[in-house]
């Protein structure tokens, strides 16, 4: 009998042992992005989002769905994603996995995926550029990371390697999968949107992955 598990309900351990992950951590995002110097527009803009996030964290916890509206969907716009070239999906269901050698299929919801599309020419499959997985602030980001890496493994049958961060509006914590006999993550260090220096590299980061 086949075993169905949701995405949500599970422990980093279970998707590192079903889906044969092995962790690394990388101390430098200029190990695998160029990371170019923001204008000052992209810096007045940026400090607009760091006052609203400190505005609305102040009144209390802060939903998913503000996530999405007040801070991911600016950051987004800032970075480039905004443009023909490339299609934002909203919580779409993501492809059945089924685990190796075992009876077990995982199922569950990706909240934001960046698709790039070619202008020539129709793409049947499309290409992960980023995979978003939303908390509300009284989460801590890494919580969502058994998700993230969930919905990001099913893009490396169809590419070599793929970004994806997940985040509770504060902290983005970002992760760079690659295939392999045993997949790879990378775990890259955590930014904080409400320090300046951290914030100018997450969206210099965001930029850079919206340009691959």
């Amino acid at each position: 009998m086949t075993i169905t598990l949701d995405a949500r309900n599970l422990r980093l351990k279970d998707v590192k042992s079903l889906l044969k992950l092995t962790e690394q951590l990388n101390d430098s995002f200029t190990s695998l992005l160029s990371l170019a110097n923001l204008t000052e527009f992209e810096h007045q803009e940026l400090q607009v989002i760091r006052n609203t996030y400190h505005e609305y964290y102040s009144e209390g916890k802060i939903s998913e769905g503000q996530i999405k509206f007040l801070f991911l969907a600016p950051l987004m716009k800032l970075a480039g994603f905004y443009q023909p070239s490339i299609k934002i999906i909203l919580e779409e269901n993501i492809t059945d996995i089924s685990v190796e050698d075992e009876d077990t299929k995982i199922k569950g919801r990706m909240d934001i995926l960046a698709v790039s599309k070619t202008q020539e020419r129709i793409v049947t499959m499309p290409f992960w550029i980023l995979v978003i997985e939303s908390k509300n602030s009284s989460f801590n980001a890494l919580e969502g990371l058994p998700q993230l890496l969930t919905y990001a493994y099913t893009s490396l049958e169809n590419q070599t390697s793929v970004w994806g961060v997940t985040t509770n509006g504060m902290d983005y914590q970002f992760v760079y999968m690659q295939q392999g006999n045993t997949p790879i993550y990378q775990l890259l260090p955590k930014l904080d949107i409400t320090r300046s220096t951290s914030s100018i590299e997450l969206l210099q980061v965001l930029k850079s992955i919206c340009q691959l």
